[in-house]
């Protein structure tokens, strides 16, 4: 018999299978020999595209999904931050993860000829998301009452700029920026200083703007900055970690997938 997901009746998991699944929908289990979070992934994203999570749904929480599964919270974590990536659901702080309606036209997409950079940017995300995660954590703890101020104005330029289609790099380098400065620890600031702008995707890939017409991927960039912002505004420095990886391991996945579909378009035109 299914057993309900404890503080979510809508959600059942089976002795079988090791992920939460609505009332008569049981989930298949992982395949053991893939990564625990690509199973989660498999295994959500498979019911949401086939309608048994519809658009509106709440995942459970995180600990209910890691009881589910018996997965770790980083698991978890990883999981779900791959499904935003996706655009299938997304993460309210505070409030829970939501199914959201299938996007038209899915991810931007790349020449052939923009493989090498993506590369490239795909390795300096790699980089910061191991700076940037401990940065944040470091920063709810020390920054300064005028260092978040200077976070909140870059914010709200950043904002401002997306509606407007008004430059929103150098408002987005100048959050990071000064997050690292708030870590009261100069060489992360050194680091992002040293990188500049040249750590924000959209500056060195052209395919991202192109696709962004109506300022969804920024809106979305927005959405996970406020996340960040929230968390060390109130001093929380584990939620601050989560929210920083969440949004540099999201712009990672958005790259990584458009980076493997061309790839695959150009090995089909080759043949």
């Amino acid at each position: 018999m299914p057993l309900t997901v404890a503080g979510n009746p809508q959600f059942l998991a089976s002795p079988d299978a090791d992920v939460a699944s609505p009332p008569g929908v049981l989930l298949r289990p992982r395949q053991r020999g893939r990564g625990l979070s690509h199973g989660l992934v498999d295994d959500l994203g498979m019911k949401i595209r086939d309608g048994a999570l519809r658009p509106g749904d709440k995942l459970p929480t995180e600990s209910e999904i890691m009881r589910a599964f018996g997965v770790s919270r980083t698991v978890v974590r990883e999981a779900l931050s791959k499904l935003q990536a996706a655009g299938l659901v997304e993460t309210h702080h505070g409030v829970g993860t939501f199914v959201l309606q299938p996007r038209a036209g899915g991810m931007f997409r790349l020449d052939a000829s923009d493989i090498a950079t993506s590369v490239d940017v795909l390795a300096v995300l790699e980089l910061r998301i191991s700076l940037e995660t401990e940065s944040a954590g470091l920063a709810a703890t020390r920054r300064t009452d005028a260092q978040l101020l200077v976070m909140r104005e870059a914010l709200d330029e950043f904002e401002r700029n997306v509606a407007s289609g008004g430059d929103t790099v150098a408002p987005d380098f100048r959050f990071h920026l000064q997050i690292a400065e708030a870590t009261g620890n100069p060489y992360f600031a050194d680091i992002m200083g040293h990188l500049g702008t040249t750590i924000i995707p959209r500056t060195r890939i052209s395919a991202i703007s192109n696709h962004d017409r109506r300022g969804v991927y920024l809106s979305r960039v927005n959405r996970e900055h406020e996340e960040i912002y929230a968390a060390i505004a109130r001093g929380d420095a584990e939620s601050a970690r989560a929210a920083m990886r969440i949004h540099l391991t999201n712009s990672r996945e958005r790259l990584r997938t458009a980076q493997e579909a061309a790839r695959a378009e150009a090995a089909a035109a080759a043949s």
